[in-house]
């Protein structure tokens, strides 16, 4: 006796199969480990300390 197959069940599978492999190529291209978020952070608030050291404060009239 041959196996049922619901064609709806296997639509949507083949549908969440090419979404994941979508998913999955667009963590390799912009993806960012938490590591590397963390350092960035830190690099943007160390050039926003400097860049405020230098600067002048402007005369109060």
């Amino acid at each position: 006796m041959a196996k049922i197959t619901n064609l709806n069940q296997i639509r949507k599978a083949r549908a969440r199969a090419e979404k994941r492999a979508q998913a999955d190529e667009n963590a390799v291209k912009f993806g960012r480990t938490k590591a590397q978020k963390v350092v960035e952070k830190a690099d943007a608030a160390r050039a926003r300390r400097i860049l405020d050291a230098h600067r002048k404060d402007e005369p109060e009239a």
